[in-house]
């Protein structure tokens, strides 16, 4: 029964990447680990074929629809897939298990990576659920910079915790560069299949991989992104922001509350 739930829920992974160009990750790691009892650290690698492959389907339409800039995805993209790989070989395996105990308290290292990925979506969601406009600098150079340090955070990020990164992208595309919010949808789902594929390649040498349960999960969830692609073109932008910023404040919230306050 949990089986045909997950099945489902896959559906409902690519829905959400069609409508709102993130919250992939965030959804098929629990999908993955509750509902297919897959482990956690297996989880996150099929999370970025699953997301990966998905994101890039979704955003074929949207090239089509001259709503993917793809400048401002490979600025995006290359110092991510330079982050993941440094924080995949070289950061992860740095940090202990255990951070620090107080008495019988033990902080891991699962708690800091979950904790920290959590405090981030709260942070961002606030920017769009608030509608607040940056101030936005006229030096082109200053806004490559910040381009560029937002993807290299982005990778680090999805070399941690195995997300794509898309509830930090898209605020990223809107304020720093002044995309409106469908092409930023667009262009994060280019740079999420960028960051999860490259992600995914460094641990397929690592895990045995069950690659007809892989594929079946991944086509449910491309059947899902051109489900939300066709639905986003019937609904405003604004409407799509805000929902977007609640969703990534909602499942912030959660996880925080899980992993960290309650654990």
């Amino acid at each position: 029964m949990l089986e045909f739930f997950g099945f489902f829920c896959s559906v409902l992974v690519g829905v959400v990447l069609g409508l709102l160009g993130g919250g992939g990750s965030i959804l098929s790691i629990p999908i993955l680990v509750y509902l297919f009892e897959v482990e956690p650290v297996v989880a996150q690698s099929y999370s970025l074929f699953i997301v990966g492959v998905t994101s890039l389907v979704g955003a074929i339409p949207k090239y089509r629809e001259n709503l993917v800039n793809i400048k401002t995805g490979i600025l995006f993209g290359i110092p991510s897939i330079l982050s993941i790989f440094a924080t995949r070989h070289w950061v992860i395996p740095a940090i202990p298990e255990i951070i620090f105990n107080v008495g019988t308290f033990n902080f891991t290292k699962r708690e800091l990576l979950l904790g920290v990925f959590a405090v981030l979506m709260v942070l961002a969601s606030f920017q769009l659920i608030r509608n607040k406009k940056e101030t936005q600098s006229n030096n082109p150079s200053f806004k490559i910079f910040l381009m560029v340090l937002e993807g290299i955070l982005i990778g680090f990020l999805t070399g941690l915790v195995g997300a794509g990164g898309g509830f930090l992208i898209i605020p990223a595309l809107v304020f720093l560069t002044g995309l409106p919010f469908k092409t930023a949808v667009g262009t994060s789902l280019f740079v999420i299949a960028i960051n999860s594929l490259t992600g995914f390649a460094g641990d397929i040498w690592l895990y045995k991989m069950d690659w007809n349960f892989l594929i079946t999960i991944t086509a449910l969830a491309i059947g899902g992104i051109l489900i939300g692609n066709r639905i986003s073109r019937r609904i405003a932008a604004f409407y799509l922001r805000k929902a977007f910023g609640w969703f990534t404040l909602v499942v912030g919230i959660w996880i925080l509350m899980k992993e960290v306050i309650l654990s």
